[in-house]
């Protein structure tokens, strides 16, 4: 690739208004001019790795670097060795990446992100790439996805979701295409902060198209993204910040299933009535770790017994999110004069955590959701559609999956999803226009049980020493 095709897009521009970025202009990435950074072998057997918080020198690089670095540059570079469920070997190259990317105030940070590359050889001549965004949902650095896949982790009963949504990578990983897994939460794990974790994918795909040993085609390689419930956020976010925030990213299309199209339905469709109302209240503690004047609300107006349960939720993985406070009255934990969630303090990060305010995303879309599902609601997913569809160019495939809940639609909309991704990633253009239908379970869906087997299968196999 030449010097001119590598030059991505103009120098990043952030209007900060409010202590809020309100508009995105594109970055000025020249690859061609990055420096190579050495790649550190991977720790021998079984040699565990560090947790993200005693490994500072990789996590949290020296501030001055990061901010002289461009978004998506990469910082430092490490091979790993990872597993299913902590010990089991995954056959495949990985790497871990430490890179530049731009929190919401405009501020430069460091994030990570993994990258792995199959055996197998790509499907088409040119190798693919899916940005998986992994349901994190935790509020604490230890969690992410970077040091749970490394084989010989602590293991983590708090923290399962990870090993459970390893299997659809590994789907992808099998047929034929790379993979790069953000820590979208960045450094200080800001849970359910969609516009911090679109930013942090998007300069992830940078940082792995800008890893020679990936073996991809810069910003030529075709780009998917992929994420349910927590990664769907992130995932979502990504897809609408893309044509101003990384306009270069060949962008094929965006899966998103479990989705939260607008944060205030969410809080008052699982206030006091939903077993998942702690994830969501986990949620208002991590977007308090990005924005600064939602802390300074929270700590103003939240009574002893909301500070109490924040406490409890701190540093804590997905498990206890979910699990812990169920049917939680969660505008209750407020002493203030009326809806805490319609304060004039609260609205503009409100309004940025929604999505549908962008424009539609350029790239086509694929959106799964249960109308029973307990924790988001279907009627914002609906509107969210309607909004998007508005404009002529917009592609769309919004599944309603009518038997399903939060849980089971992760299940049942995995082969679907995969599958129209694989289309995209090997070429096949996604039909034009919106389309929208109700099913009784996508597994019912044509290949869909196959290509499920299969993927388990694979799975199983690769436990075994199978390369991928």
């Amino acid at each position: 690739m030449t010097a001119g095709t590598r030059i991505a897009v103009a120098q990043a521009c952030l209007a900060v208004a409010a202590g809020l970025t309100l508009a995105v202009c594109p970055v000025v990435t020249d690859t061609a001019a990055a420096q190579e950074v050495p790649v550190t072998p991977a720790l021998p057997f079984p040699v565990p790795p560090a947790p993200p918080y005693l490994d500072p020198g990789f996590y949290q690089p020296d501030a001055a670097r990061v901010a002289a670095a461009q978004p998506g540059e990469i910082l430092s570079a490490r091979q790993v060795n990872l597993a299913n469920v902590w010990l089991i070997p995954l056959n495949v190259s990985a790497w871990q990446l430490s890179y530049r990317s731009t929190n919401t105030r405009g501020e430069a940070i460091a994030s990570v992100a993994t990258v792995i590359v199959p055996h197998r050889p790509a499907p088409t001549g040119q190798r693919s790439l899916l940005s998986f965004q992994f349901a994190e949902d935790s509020l604490s650095v230890n969690c992410a996805p970077s040091y749970t896949l490394q084989m010989g982790s602590l293991p983590n009963p708090l923290n399962p979701v990870i090993s459970m949504e390893f299997v659809e990578v590994q789907a992808m990983l099998q047929l034929g295409h790379a993979v790069v897994i953000p820590d979208h939460q960045g450094p200080d794990a800001a849970y359910a902060v969609g516009p911090l974790g679109g930013r942090i994918t998007l300069d992830g795909i940078r940082a792995a198209e800008n890893f020679e040993p990936a073996g991809l085609s810069g910003t030529d390689t075709r780009v998917g993204l992929w994420g349910y419930s927590g990664g769907a956020i992130p995932t979502s976010h990504a897809a609408e910040l893309q044509p101003q925030y990384a306009p270069e990213l060949n962008l094929v299309g965006a899966a998103s299933g479990g989705l939260m199209a607008d944060i205030r339905a969410a809080i008052d469709y699982n206030n006091g009535t939903s077993t998942f109302g702690g994830a969501v209240l986990g949620g208002l503690f991590g977007v308090a770790r990005e924005y600064p004047q939602v802390n300074q609300f929270i700590d103003r107006y939240m009574n002893p017994l909301g500070k109490g349960l924040r406490t409890v939720h701190e540093n804590q993985c997905v498990a206890l999110q979910f699990a812990g406070f169920p049917f939680v009255n969660i505008k209750g934990l407020f002493d203030y004069p009326g809806d805490p969630m319609r304060s004039p303090e609260m609205q503009p990060v409100l309004d940025e955590l929604s999505l549908g305010h962008r424009g539609t995303p350029t790239a086509p879309l694929f959106i799964y959701e249960a109308p029973l599902d307990e924790v988001m609601p279907i009627n914002a997913v609906n509107n969210l559609y309607d909004t998007y569809c508005t404009d002529p160019n917009a592609r769309v495939a919004y599944t309603r999956d009518l038997f399903s809940e939060h849980g089971v639609a992760a299940v049942s909309g995995t082969a679907s999803a995969a599958m129209w991704l694989n289309d995209r990633l090997t070429g096949v253009p996604a039909p034009q226009g919106c389309h929208n239908r109700d099913v009784y379970s996508q597994i019912l869906d044509p290949g869909a049980i196959g290509f499920f087997a299969n993927a388990v299968g694979q799975t199983l196999a690769s436990a075994l020493g199978m390369p991928v």
